[in-house]
């Protein structure tokens, strides 16, 4: 993919880049799309090049690697590798999820972790970015085994976090099993019980809403864009990929604002269900997902339903489509795809589902595209408002959260909109998001001083 970088400092920092991690895929290309979108607002600050901004802020603060040797059942020792990228730290502690799964390394935690920097900044929440994890799999585990390996994780990462210096939360692979665990760890270690990490249990500070938030924040943000196209979710038909929390959620608040869910899907293929899938059949679906089996289950019990195997749901047709699974699930034949059955809107509840070609696309043929820096932002200001509470002692309803957060999601947006109408072309999530994240945190770069 080829950038079109038209500020000279932004293009230099960006063939520098390019040429020193030239075997990135991922993080190049959140760099890429940032530098790209960002020229307008740097050829305004001329102060960042003194300073040295941009050269520092596509690389991290600070890099740990680490192994992690746990013992499973039958005895036998294992060991996998650790990581944490604590990415910058401008406007406060780092805040971002760990993820345990075997395609975790440099590169995916670095575009994980450079995400988070711009996504953290537009929440107005007092929060840096960073991002870690494992290539460890929790499939086939036992408790025990999970257990054994997040604490021998924690053993390890409790010296380098805190609610002061770094906060860590759950992402892929890590849910709230395996956050008590590494909770329980770090407070048998530093013998303290502070909120050193959120995504927590209720029972321990946790906040409500918070296993929601990212679905629900994601079709907030959602509902905002179909208002400034004079239109809401009422009859809409919609794509939602992935089958976890956000998924679940997205399309449990796309049901309550009256669109139609099609579609649900995982790593082994797609369920196509043209009656909807309903609140009751969503219950059926939360049911099996927690159980770790395969979205087949769903037309095992709703027969009407379709299973493609080994297939994405962007070729079925609809008017709004929202990828909730992983990176890299539209490509740039999906885009034609969804563009061709009628698709106005695609909103990224997964960081960096769309492959560059592909959002270059839909932005060419008027679909308006949310990028995931802002769309699904709602999970971690929820972890943020987490951290709040975990500070002052405190527990709000799920009804005081949910406003909050819903509140955050529009400003973000309603951020969003008035930027891109500011610096680039009305309507370009990609371009306002980016450049509104980004002028926060260089701000604070530039006060603060060459560190």
């Amino acid at each position: 993919m080829q950038y079109t970088i038209k500020n000279a400092y932004c293009k230099r920092v960006w063939d520098d880049v390019s040429q020193r991690y030239a075997d990135q895929d991922h993080f190049l290309q959140a760099v890429g799309l940032v530098l790209q979108a960002i020229s307008p607002a740097v050829d305004k600050m001329p102060d960042l090049e003194k300073y040295a901004v941009l050269e520092r802020l596509v690389e991290p603060e600070r890099i740990i690697m680490f192994r992690v040797p746990w013992t499973d059942d039958a005895g036998k020792p294992r060991v996998n590798r650790g990581f944490r990228v604590q990415f910058n730290s401008a406007i406060g502690p780092y805040k971002g999820g760990l993820r345990f799964s075997p395609e975790v390394g440099l590169d995916v935690l670095k575009f994980l972790g450079f995400e988070q920097v711009l996504k953290n900044s537009l929440t107005t929440l007092p929060m840096g970015g960073g991002k870690g994890g494992s290539d460890f799999d929790a499939h086939g585990k036992s408790d025990g085994e999970v257990m054994r390996f997040c604490q021998s994780f924690m053993t390890e990462l409790y010296r380098h976090i805190g609610p002061d210096t770094d906060v860590p939360a759950g992402d892929k692979g890590v849910g709230g099993r395996e956050v008590a665990f590494m909770f329980g760890q770090y407070k048998r270690i530093r013998d303290e019980y502070t909120g050193v990490l959120t995504g927590k249990g209720l029972a321990f500070g946790g906040s409500l809403a918070r296993t929601e938030a990212t679905g629900y924040g994601l079709i907030y943000f959602a509902e905002c864009m179909l208002a400034k196209m004079g239109t809401d979710f009422k009859g809409k038909t919609c794509l939602v990929s992935g089958d976890g929390n956000v998924a679940q959620y997205a399309a449990e608040k796309i049901l309550a604002l009256g669109g139609k869910v099609l579609t649900l899907s995982d790593s082994s293929g797609y369920i196509l269900d043209e009656e909807g899938i309903t609140q009751e059949k969503l219950e059926f679906v939360k049911q099996f997902r927690a159980e770790h089996k395969k979205v087949d289950e769903y037309v095992k019990k709703y027969p009407n339903a379709k299973f493609f195997k080994g297939e994405k749901p962007w070729g079925v047709k609809a008017e709004l489509a929202f990828p909730c699974a992983t990176q890299d699930e539209i490509y740039l034949e999906d885009a034609q795809k969804l563009v061709a059955n009628g698709v106005k809107l695609v909103a990224e509840g997964a960081n960096m589902p769309t492959r560059a070609e592909a959002i270059d696309y839909f932005q060419k043929n008027n679909v308006r595209f949310a990028p995931g820096k802002a769309a699904n932002a709602g999970g971690v200001a929820v972890s943020g408002l987490e951290m709040s509470q975990n500070s002052e002692r405190l527990s709000w309803t799920f009804e005081e959260v949910d406003a909050k957060l819903k509140q955050i999601m529009v400003n973000i947006h309603d951020n969003a909109w008035e930027t891109a109408k500011k610096y680039a072309t009305e309507g370009d999530y990609v371009a306002g998001a980016n450049i509104a994240g980004f002028v926060k945190v260089a701000s604070a770069m530039v006060a603060q001083g060459l560190v």
